[in-house]
């Protein structure tokens, strides 16, 4: 694993100048990248879209509508039943009630379980780390305050310390959904 120090700006020329400066305080074209991190959620990180394989205000719609299944059932055959005893309806139109009123049953409670689970206060991204342009240095630990400082000194914000992979001159394995480690030292300072 590779040790490395990142910093966030908010523009692509802002980062770019901030690398000039690592290349003039002695760092090579190989250690440093930069690159976009998107907003909280957006990273499509599934083949149809999003982060997450289920919205957690939805986590618990199956049981909704099973349980509305189940009363939309019971409702929909008295419905059925009182009809065929009070018009003498055929056979058919109880099971028709029925199944109307499964199927209306189990909408309204997946709905209602859709809500309850917003209303208690799931989020749907709980991640810590902002979008902009990050601009990363692989470092040893003799030069992770020297790339620290320069990041902090060009305006970026969030100056981060991380260990991951640096192949080819880029931090291949960068996941945008964990939480940032700041260099406390440096953002104390710098705030």
């Amino acid at each position: 694993m590779s040790l490395i120090v990142a910093g966030r700006f908010t523009t692509f020329p802002a980062a770019e100048a901030a690398a000039q400066r690592l290349f003039t305080n002695g760092f090579v074209e190989e250690d440093v990248t930069l690159f976009f991190v998107n907003p909280r959620g957006q990273h499509a990180r599934y083949p149809i879209g999003g982060d997450q394989d289920v919205d957690p205000g939805a986590r618990d719609t199956p049981k909704g509508a099973g349980k509305g299944v189940t009363i939309g059932a019971v409702v929909g055959a008295i419905v059925g039943a009182g009809l065929f005893t009070v018009f003498h309806a055929p056979l058919l139109v109880s099971v028709i009630a029925a199944g109307v009123g499964a199927y209306i049953g189990s909408l309204i409670g997946a709905m209602s379980h859709t809500r309850e689970g917003n209303k208690h206060g799931h989020q749907s991204h709980h991640e810590e780390r902002d979008s902009g342009v990050l601009l990363a240095v692989h470092v040893s630990p003799d030069t992770q305050m020297e790339a620290a400082r320069v990041l902090r000194e060009c305006g970026g914000s969030t100056i981060e310390r991380a260990t991951g992979r640096w192949q080819q001159g880029r931090w291949a394995d960068f996941d945008p959904t964990r939480t940032p480690t700041p260099i406390s030292e440096l953002n104390e300072r710098g705030a």
